[in-house]
């Protein structure tokens, strides 16, 4: 076994990301579900300027990479680990078999609502290239803003208020570094939605629950979930505490991970793989035009590791 599935986050939503699963009889009720939550065909909504506004982004999301397991599970080889990125983490814990579907996306609205509530006014995230992490600390301790997500030795996400995240993001750039605002409106993973960690917690006390059925990674640690208590510890946590994508990553390849697939949309996380990891053969279904792509791709892939 050598395959690990990433599920994306937000920010790469675009009108044609449900193509692939369009007419899928396995994928059809995953965007059947979700339809029905947001009140309106997914496809259409994706096709919306609203797609990027988080309470639509996190099951969109979802949605999607959910939808495109279910496409092609049946033909899959067998999974090494599942590790989701920030709202990703969700699906790939439905994935997983922590708890089914619908309870996903249910999930997700209840968390994109729950911060969006604790959010303050005018906040965001940043990406930032290319500084360690001792001018990052310096940059979030002048500035009031958190470290967010550590993508790599030189790759971060900040997040805070958008006053603060444009001061630090001028001083950034004078220092050498590549900055990039990201497309989410909420400070996720820093303390500052502390109250919504609280409330997703309860929230996940609310449904059923069960062991992750494959090896799941945590966001927060890398570490894998192997119980229902580290199910809500680590799911909760991770919308306060940093995500250590790096670490993740880095633990899915100590436990076998040769070939990943991301189950979009997006490709950051494949191709993030393919730049720390460049031994690894890492593509996203978005780089396919079908599913049937995809299965060829990863049957070559595994054939080789």
């Amino acid at each position: 076994m050598s395959l690990v599935l990433l599920c994306s986050g937000q920010g790469g939503q675009h009108p044609g990301m449900f193509g692939r699963v369009g007419g899928n009889a396995r994928a059809q009720p995953v965007l059947n579900l979700a339809s029905e939550l947001l009140g309106a065909p997914i496809e259409q909504i994706a096709a919306e300027d609203g797609r990027f506004r988080n309470a639509v982004a996190q099951p969109l999301v979802c949605a999607a990479a959910l939808a495109h397991w279910e496409g092609l599970r049946d033909a899959l080889p067998p999974v090494t680990a599942v590790a989701g990125y920030s709202a990703g983490e969700l699906a790939a814990h439905a994935v997983a078999g922590s708890f089914d579907t619908a309870t996903c996306l249910r999930l997700a609205l209840k968390r994109a609502r729950l911060m969006d509530a604790a959010t303050p006014g005018d906040a965001g995230l940043l990406a930032v290239i290319g500084l360690d992490d001792v001018r990052i600390a310096r940059l979030c301790a002048a500035h009031g803003i958190f470290l967010a997500i550590v993508n790599g030795p030189d790759h971060v996400v900040l997040g805070g208020t958008r006053a603060a995240l444009t001061a630090a993001s001028a001083e950034a750039a004078t220092s050498g570094a590549r900055v990039v605002p990201l497309p989410v409106c909420v400070p996720a993973h820093t303390p500052l939605l502390t109250v919504a960690a609280q409330g997703f917690e309860d929230a996940l006390h609310s449904v059923t629950l069960r062991p992750p059925g494959l090896r799941l990674l945590a966001g927060i640690d890398g570490r894998v979930v192997g119980d229902v208590d580290r199910v809500v510890a680590t799911l909760s946590a991770q919308i306060s505490q940093p995500l250590q994508w790096h670490v993740v990553l880095q633990q899915a390849v100590e436990r076998g991970g040769r070939v990943f697939l991301e189950l979009g949309p997006g490709a950051a996380l494949s191709r993030r793989a393919r730049e720390l990891h460049p031994q690894l053969e890492a593509r996203s279904v978005e780089d396919f035009q079908t599913l049937e792509g995809v299965l060829e791709w990863v049957d070559r892939a595994c054939a080789r590791a």
